[in-house]
């Protein structure tokens, strides 16, 4: 896969199903193209965000600064906003956090801000030490996979792909039992694009401890759980849905596994991400529920949408490729909080499928014990 460069003439030969930029560059005076970067970063891909269609969406920069200000203010008393006026963050983060104090909100909000202050120069010591030579083998062989058409990545030993070997590589010498999981560095690069090395560390540390327990372990159990979960909430939400899928037998762990671990970095517009990311650091957890819902909703449901998948293939393949351009990042949050299903629900069924598991090891466990006799 091509490198690309802010300025630089993109080579005609890159491809890939994420990474193609026809149509999204200017031509130079010597006939070649040139790519436009647009305002996260992006030089073309599914993340690229068109200019002309993002304004649409642009808040007016006095209701911006606004937002900037009552988030300054936050900053400057967390602990009791957290602590009494937890609602009023919450529909804060809703709404999305102002592009400028994103960076500190997601520290703050994640606790990684403390955890970094507790722990200093804990990072540099963790790069010092030699790490794991397989573990350095196979973060060095992912690192050109992770947005290669964002400027900050697209160079080949540039200095994002410098700084995300760092975090990657103290995040092995940090939890040597969970080592490295490739689903961790589009985590990392994300957090790069917005912070310090150091302080993407301790945010991806946050990441993993405290909203996604158990997801990098080896057998990956925690994300085949939250798969069963999903189900059993979307037979709620969306019961047309539900039966179609097990009538199918698509199962959730083949559509719902990089939405969850990626944290939907992978899969959808850019300015969604954001807004997710921004309400999953929030409530944790239960926002990828949420949104991971809506999108099976908003892509199965309604008008011939079920007719049209006729097979378990096709309706594979449209829960692996979600249009990019079926909604916003307004609409997704706004269907996401219109489901009618609430924290209960989600810790009901948590606990009905942890239940049925117990009960299936127990049948397994008699059945083994009665095959030895």
């Amino acid at each position: 896969m091509a490198n690309a460069n802010p300025g630089e003439p993109m080579d005609s030969a890159s491809d890939g199903s994420d990474e193609e930029v026809s149509g999204l560059g200017k031509s130079s005076a010597n006939g070649s193209v040139v790519a436009n970067v647009d305002r996260y970063g992006f030089m073309g891909g599914k993340q690229y965000t068109n200019p002309d269609t993002e304004d649409v969406h642009r808040l007016p920069p006095e209701v911006l600064r606004k937002r900037e200000i009552k988030w300054l203010d936050m900053f400057e008393n967390w602990e009791k906003w957290m602590s009494k006026r937890f609602k009023k963050v919450k529909d804060r983060c809703r709404k999305g956090i102002p592009a400028s104090v994103r960076p500190r909100a997601w520290q703050f909000l994640c606790g990684s801000k403390f955890v970094m202050d507790h722990n200093k120069g804990r990072f540099e010591k963790y790069l010092q030490l030699p790490g794991d030579p397989k573990s350095l083998d196979e973060i060095t062989k992912d690192l050109h996979r992770q947005f290669p058409l964002h400027e900050m990545f697209s160079k080949q030993g540039g200095y994002g792909q410098e700084d995300l070997f760092l975090v990657l590589k103290a995040y092995t010498i940090y939890n040597p039992a969970e080592g490295y999981c490739q689903a961790h560095a589009p985590i990392a690069a994300v957090l790069l694009m917005h912070m310090p090395a150091e302080q993407a560390f301790w945010c991806l540390v946050a990441i993993c401890e405290k909203y996604l327990p158990g997801y990098y372990s080896p057998g990956l159990e925690a994300i085949q759980l939250d798969g069963d979960v999903l189900f059993g909430l979307l037979k709620k939400t969306s019961p047309a849905v539900y039966k179609h899928l097990k009538k199918q037998r698509v199962e959730p762990i083949m559509y719902m596994t990089e939405w969850f671990m990626c944290v939907f970095t992978r899969n959808l517009p850019w300015a969604c991400v954001l807004r997710i990311w921004d309400m999953f650091l929030c409530e944790g957890v239960k926002v990828m529920f949420r949104i991971a819902l809506v999108l099976i909703k908003m892509t199965l449901s309604g008008g011939d949408k079920l007719a049209e998948c006729t097979s378990f293939y096709e309706t594979l393949e449209k829960l692996r490729n979600i249009p990019m351009d079926a909604f916003d990042e307004e609409t997704l949050a706004r269907e996401s909080l219109k489901l009618n299903i609430n924290e209960s629900d989600m810790e009901k069924e948590h606990q009905r499928q942890i239940g049925k598991r117990r009960k299936e090891k127990e049948k397994g466990s008699r059945s083994s014990k009665k095959n030895k006799t």
